[in-house]
């Protein structure tokens, strides 16, 4: 049964990390699976065409490593390699996939819980010479909520990867269109991106914002929207419909930041670089607050 921190402006919904979902992609530690303001929805799901949601993203699921998960250049083929905040994964090849379903032996897990916050710890076994405890804390605040990780390189080898939250954002259930714009701290370049997928040209890029033409039917994605630049890890998305603002403000910079959608839900989403030395430990957070706009 979900877990729900909430007050008078706000409902976070959450999965227990044995509970839900069981892919080998999302972290399992605090899987917030749902957000409610002020009686509205404001978060999605990955895709409306499954039923079977244990192996799809919904809420502001996050995961560590997308494009390499840790260990895995160190494993053998049939050998296990970590993917923080899930447990260890079997080799079954010499590429790592994130979108692939490992086989998985799931790290430990410890919860607890008040009225206001919920803490997850979750331990991992050696192997290969990594091994890491991380501990992810969320508080409910009067409009908003924080997220606090705090990771601990308790292996001999350095740690080396990153972490975003998916952000799987809608208001309501409104479809993606001219009722929503995405904000950015700086100036959106686009002959500076990574990758760019925007088939029906229904996302339009302002100077520092994105908005809607109409519904994409097509997924969309553009990687690196600062061009490789440290910014500020912020996102404002605003729904005039609805008169509601959502941001997320990482307490970091970062030089990564991706934007995936669809037709019904719209990621934004702010990779926090990872370096940990044996023995060491980094700690990072995310604020998000949810407002009302004119």
């Amino acid at each position: 049964m979900p877990h729900i921190l909430k007050n008078s402006n706000l409902e976070i919904h959450f999965d227990f990390p044995e509970e839900g979902y069981a892919g080998s992609r999302f972290d399992w530690s605090g899987k917030i699976t749902r957000v409610i303001f002020e009686g509205c929805p404001i978060t999605t799901v990955e895709r409306t065409d499954y039923e079977d949601g244990t192996h799809l993203g919904k809420g502001l699921y996050n995961e560590f490593g997308i494009d390499s998960a840790l260990g895995f250049e160190d494993a053998e083929i049939g050998g296990w390699f970590h993917k923080i905040g899930v447990g260890l994964l079997k080799k079954e090849d010499q590429e790592y996939l994130f979108h692939k379903a490992y086989q998985t032996q799931p790290a430990r897990f410890k919860v607890s819980t008040t009225p206001f916050d919920i803490t997850i710890r979750c331990t991992s076994e050696m192997v290969n010479g990594f091994a890491y405890v991380l501990n992810k804390k969320i508080t409910i605040g009067e409009s908003g909520w924080v997220i606090d990780y705090t990771l601990h390189n308790v292996g001999q080898k350095a740690i080396h990867t990153d972490e975003y939250v998916h952000n799987f954002m809608a208001v309501n259930n409104e479809s993606m269109g001219c009722g929503y714009v995405l904000e950015f701290p700086f100036p959106l370049q686009p002959e500076r991106f990574g990758e760019t997928l925007n088939t029906e040209q229904q996302v339009i890029m302002g100077s520092n914002e994105i908005g809607f033409g109409g519904t994409p039917n097509d997924q969309f994605f553009f990687s690196n929207l600062s061009g490789g630049e440290d910014v500020n890890a912020t996102w404002e998305l605003h729904q005039h419909e609805h008169k509601i603002g959502i941001c997320e403000r990482g307490g970091f910079k970062t030089n990564k930041i991706n934007l995936w959608g669809w037709k019904h839900v719209v990621s934004p989403e702010l990779f926090y670089p990872i370096a940990i030395q044996p023995g060491k430990t980094t700690k990072w957070s995310r604020n998000y607050t949810v407002f009302r706009i004119d």
